[in-house]
């Protein structure tokens, strides 16, 4: 893989974007299936596709708020990352060279919140 020099500036946005899918899938898997309260169902275990959804109340407005500040938050930053100028020299398979190395260098290292404590023990 092709060595890249990321500006300052798009790196943290990346990693920031990296940090908001994370929040809004944290968030959307603590929430009820539905955003609408809703009786649920269940289908018989020998239906073709068998699924239950227990009842639900649906989201709180501040639950559908959070939602959406995220989503709009993870919107405003893939226009950041996605608009950088840094792109504008890049064309063809370099674009996306370049790009799958941003995304690999911002990622957050899932060990990280561990890392600490198993240095500290």
């Amino acid at each position: 893989m092709a060595s890249f020099s990321f500006p300052h500036d798009l790196r943290e946005a990346q990693r920031a974007l990296h940090q908001a899918h994370a929040e809004l899938a944290a968030l959307s898997a603590s929430l009820p299936w539905s955003v609408e309260p809703h009786e649920g169902w269940e289908r018989p275990a020998d239906h073709w596709y068998p699924s239950r959804r227990p009842p639900t109340t649906g989201w709180t407005e501040e639950q559908k708020s959070a939602v959406a500040e995220l989503r709009a938050r993870a919107l405003e930053l893939t226009i950041t990352v996605s608009m950088h100028p840094f792109w504008e020299p890049l064309t063809g398979e370099r674009v996306v060279e370049a790009r799958m190395a941003l995304k690999a260098m911002c990622k957050p290292d899932e060990d990280a919140d561990e890392t600490p404590a198993a240095e500290a023990a």
